[in-house]
């Protein structure tokens, strides 16, 4: 491993640590825009993670020693994906072989259920809402992820997201084939789910319908913004792979220059901010649903990614 390759290794995590959070901001700020309305600054997750970070911490009596490991368990695991995925180069680089695309989703996993364990360990009501809501639509989304990444590595005969990454570039067919297509689509409403933004009121503080918010109520302080801090590069990390892996896999550096990891930078926010209006499109234009209505969006995304899986074998 030479100096560079290590400085690039660094470079993706602390893309995906700085940027996270501006990602965010756009978003929101984009939300509000749409509803006609002002809306906070595109810095303001930033100043929320700073006010967090220098507020006491309060604890539940009856929590124990999972409350404090959630949050450093979860942020440890957004840390490590952007290790194994492409975010500035379209090679690997040398740590990335520690796990392949299955191996990314499991970690991302890891991080979603020690949150889970975290609403359940001080035995709130809330927390307990918030836990049993989101392991109920994992049911449906987690298998789905699965026969998303099995469609990928079926499409690209590899399990490596980079060898997705130059198939796309390098064959417009297999960018265009009906297999490829149905992983976008299936993949984008596990998108909306996996950031919270299925189009149902869960994002919200109204008791009946919360399911993040209800999971971290039980926080404050600075594990409040670890928490709050993941849950933004989880997104971050998904928009990575739903962009450079799957739609938009041009724009990353080949040398690995700073000029070039410069120009990858710039690349992903624009590819970001495309994907962001897709997100906000989706949430104002559709029709909220009814909370025991979540597994339609989710069924079709598994059936979408059911028909990807059999149009890579038939083609």
């Amino acid at each position: 491993m030479t100096a560079r390759d290590l400085i690039l290794q660094l470079a993706q995590v602390l893309a995906v640590l700085a940027l996270s959070p501006l990602i965010q901001g756009v978003i929101a700020r984009l939300e509000e825009r749409v509803q006609r309305a002002e809306g906070p600054s595109v810095f303001q997750p930033y100043r929320d993670l700073w006010k967090l970070f220098h507020k006491g911490i309060v604890v539940p009596d009856t929590a124990s020693a999972i409350h404090w490991a959630a949050p450093v368990v979860a942020f440890t695991c957004m840390l490590i994906v952007p290790i194994l995925i492409p975010v500035l180069t379209d090679f690997p680089l040398p740590w990335s072989d520690m796990g392949d695309i299955l191996g990314g989703g499991l970690i991302l996993t890891l991080g979603s259920f020690m949150i889970v364990l975290a609403g359940l360990d001080s035995g709130g009501a809330y927390g307990g809402i918030g836990s049993s809501r989101a392991v109920m639509v994992a049911i449906l989304a987690e298998p789905t992820l699965i026969l998303v990444f099995i469609g990928i590595t079926l499409l690209a005969k590899a399990m490596l997201p980079f060898v997705v990454n130059h198939l796309l570039v390098g064959s417009p067919a297999a960018w265009f084939s009906p297999a490829h297509l149905f992983l976008v689509a299936a993949f984008f409403v596990l998108l909306l789910v996996e950031t919270d933004r299925l189009p149902i009121h869960s994002n919200t503080h109204v008791e009946i319908y919360m399911i993040e918010e209800a999971r971290v109520l039980e926080y404050s302080g600075p594990l409040l913004a670890l928490l709050k801090w993941a849950s933004m590069m989880k997104q971050f990390i998904l928009f990575t792979i739903f962009c450079n892996v799957l739609t938009l896999p041009w724009g990353l550096s080949r040398e690995g220059t700073a000029l070039g990891v410069l120009g990858s930078v710039v690349a992903l926010v624009g590819k970001f901010v495309l994907v962001a209006c897709a997100v906000v499109f989706v949430e104002t234009a559709q029709s909220r649903l009814r909370f025991y209505r979540y597994q339609e969006p989710l069924a079709a995304s598994f059936m979408l990614a059911v028909l990807a899986i059999i149009g890579t074998q038939l083609s």
